[in-house]
């Protein structure tokens, strides 16, 4: 059964993470600049607010967090401590162009891609972000990079570019730091959601939020659909796994262009959903800084 977690009304809410350390979710509103710790039990909420939008962000080994801004990182050492830039800056000359989903490795570097608002070219690209601060693009030709996910054994890497409606899979040399030649993992048919954020579980199985579809798909490890979650709003963005024993699956959603009708009939839109699965989430990674 999906349960509200948080009636949030996120403008757009994506990348949730959960902390373990703390018993929270931490979670971002890209558009309203945030970035969201909800505890889990009390449901209490609290909330960073930055001076550009959050992209992504994820949970660093010491206990902050490494976070992807409009076009630029930004490393805060712990929660409410102040942010400094961090890396190599690569957005500057891109104005049409910012951070959005992303994902940790197994060897501790994020992987983050960025959106363009210009969708006569694709020229979006995924990058990868080493904790020396150092900046390397390894994918390019994008629109809206999403669904980033590697698995347990660290020989795959997940990936979609939302518009074309598909999921592709690259052989990936963790040492390295690499990726190999991509492979279609699952097509979906257009006008039925687009592929958003995404997580995976211990069976390897792929979770996938289908913004403008309003479900959940569980894709085998193969791309076979598994299991369909309807989640009661038009717009999921992302799912993580958390709880005390990795099987509390979280959602977050948008009411970002949603006219007044749909938010009369959607009242929880852009809240966390809530629901239990029978498989838990795989290891979550840590910046390793």
């Amino acid at each position: 059964m999906v349960e509200l977690f948080l009636d949030a009304k996120a403008l757009l809410g994506e990348s949730p993470r959960w902390n373990a350390a703390d018993n929270c979710l931490y979670w971002a509103d890209i558009e309203a600049r945030r970035i969201h710790r909800t505890d889990f039990i009390s449901h209490k909420d609290e909330f960073i607010e930055f001076d550009e939008q959050v992209g992504c962000f994820a949970l660093s080994r010491s206990g902050g967090l490494i976070i992807a801004l409009e076009n630029g990182f930004r490393y805060m050492p712990k929660w409410q401590a102040a942010a400094r830039p961090f890396g190599d800056p690569i957005l500057a000359d891109l104005p049409h162009q910012r951070f959005n989903d992303g994902c940790i490795d197994p060897y501790g570097r994020l992987w983050v891609g960025t959106v363009t608002s210009d969708k006569s070219q694709a020229d979006a690209a995924l990058y990868r972000l080493s904790p020396d601060g150092s900046v390397q693009k390894m994918l390019g030709g994008l629109l809206t990079s999403n669904g980033a996910a590697f698995t347990q054994d660290g020989h795959f890497f997940y990936h979609a570019d939302t518009p074309t409606h598909n999921i592709r899979r690259f052989a990936y040399h963790a040492a390295a730091g690499t990726i190999g030649e991509p492979t279609l993992f699952h097509q979906f048919p257009f006008g039925q959601g687009r592929p958003d954020g995404a997580a995976l579980d211990q069976q390897g199985c792929y979770w996938s939020a289908l913004f403008d579809g309003g479900r959940i798909v569980r894709l085998s490890p193969d791309g076979t659909l598994l299991e369909t979650i309807a989640i009661p709003t038009q717009r999921p963005t992302m799912i993580a796994f958390g709880g005390g024993d990795g099987k509390t699956a979280f959602v977050t959603s948008a009411t970002k262009g949603l006219d007044a009708n749909a938010r009369l009939a959607q009242p929880h839109a852009g809240g966390i959903f809530m629901f239990q699965t029978d498989v838990a989430g795989q290891q979550q990674w840590l910046f390793d800084l």
